[in-house]
């Protein structure tokens, strides 16, 4: 259609969704958003939503796009369970290692600007986070670990795997964040190796 500007959606929501990690949901304006996507603010709207519609939109596109890879990396954890929270690991690593993405985790930086999110935002933060903490908790389960163990583990991996965005956007180098991931690598291991 002549005079109509055609965009690509996908396209839209990954600039968006970069740009709401890079600044953070607070910290992106409209006129950000704008300049991201190419879009105006007419078009933002009736295109991708108001901002928490936007924003929840990224949301749900990163924790898709990184959920897949944690749940392919835990694939093993029967036969596995040390390799499988080892390659768990990876996947943030190599995220975090990605000079064509921003550092640290959206999902993390959306969990500690909790106070200053709409409800329904917050709402889905916590949600995106336990979900992480619910696949570990599974794998580990899968593994061999019992029910208050592997609860246990879930929430430290958990926990180390956001340090991890974290640590990477002060300034942590790579050696320092695998260092962080070998500590608890390998006290898992000796976990498991008690528990078989």
């Amino acid at each position: 259609m002549a005079g109509k500007k055609q965009f690509d959606t996908d396209t839209a929501l990954d600039a968006a969704m970069v740009q709401f990690w890079r600044a953070g949901y607070a910290d992106t304006s409209l006129d950000d958003l704008s300049r991201a996507t190419g879009l105006n603010r007419s078009s933002i709207y009736s295109s991708l939503g108001d901002k928490d519609t936007l924003f929840l939109r990224c949301l749900e596109r990163y924790a898709t796009r990184y959920g897949g890879r944690y749940d392919a990396a835990l694939s093993c954890a029967v036969d596995r369970p040390l390799a499988a929270v080892r390659a768990f690991f990876e996947v943030t690593l190599e995220r975090i290692a990605d000079p064509g993405l921003p550092d640290g985790c959206l999902v993390a930086q959306s969990a500690m600007a909790t106070p200053v999110l709409s409800s329904r935002v917050a709402a889905r933060t916590k949600e995106a986070v336990g979900f992480q903490h619910t696949r570990l908790r599974a794998a580990l389960k899968a593994g061999g670990l019992h029910d208050e163990v592997a609860e246990t583990f879930a929430i430290h991996v958990a926990a180390v795997n956001q340090s991890l965005a974290v640590m990477s956007r002060t300034g942590a180098s790579a050696e320092q964040l695998r260092a962080i991931v070998r500590v608890t690598l390998d006290a898992l291991g000796r976990v498991l190796g008690a528990s078989g």
